[in-house]
């Protein structure tokens, strides 16, 4: 059985209007069983996804298979012979979400889904697990250990520091680096001097923490052109 290898997994740099923005392969089709013993064959999703359309409804994207965690909405997908194509968006004022953007961006995190399998939607598998031709898409998960090694984040949308809006990066620099509204402001009027101006002594570790973030920025832009 073939083994479908993603590429590896692509950072783009564009506005904060995209930023959170991703990709990958919610399944793959054929190939190896997964650690559940299934293997997903091609058009098992045409149905589900065809009555996701017809009833204005989309799977939903949680965090780690937990119902009370989303974090964010699948936008559309791509079925191709390879496998399930999933482009979604993170809703970054979500802490778990921004959380998860991190995350992706270190190429930490994978791909799982969640689903029901309808009467007659599997069969037995010469390899002693199941052949899944028929599945009800309930959710897609962002997880950390995924069934399917395969399933992989294969792209991820950042923003750009040189957007010229100051407003959107004041908004992007307050959730990057953890500061207020008003250390934003003042890192945006007067930059590193300006932020630090007015801070107490025993302050430095957290300004530290704020500096090194800062360079991790840095390097991702001038690593990203």
């Amino acid at each position: 059985m073939r083994t479908f290898q993603p590429q590896p997994i692509q950072y783009k740099f564009l506005s904060s209007a995209t930023a959170g923005v991703f990709s990958g392969y919610a399944a793959t089709y054929g190939g190896a069983p997964d650690r559940h013993g299934d293997v997903i064959l091609p058009g098992a999703f045409t149905k589900s996804l065809a009555r996701h359309t017809s009833e204005g409804t989309r799977p939903a994207l949680l965090w780690q298979h937990d119902q009370t965690a989303p974090i964010g909405v699948w936008e559309h997908f791509d079925d191709s012979p390879e496998g399930l194509r999933a482009n979604g968006r993170l809703t970054l004022d979500v802490p778990q979400a921004k959380s998860a953007h991190a995350l992706m961006r270190d190429d930490a995190l994978a791909l799982s889904i969640g689903f029901r399998v309808p009467a007659g939607g599997m069969k037995q598998g010469d390899h002693g697990g199941s052949l899944l031709t028929e599945i009800d898409l309930l959710e897609i998960s962002v997880v950390a250990l995924p069934a399917n090694a395969s399933a992989r984040i294969t792209s991820v949308k950042c923003f750009d520091a040189t957007d010229p809006n100051p407003r959107e990066f004041e908004r992007a620099a307050r959730d990057a680096l953890g500061l207020s509204a008003r250390e934003a402001k003042r890192l945006m009027s007067g930059g590193w001097n300006g932020l630090v101006r007015d801070e107490r002594p025993d302050d430095s570790d957290q300004l530290a923490a704020i500096a090194a973030k800062l360079q991790n920025i840095t390097k991702a832009l001038k690593g990203a052109r």
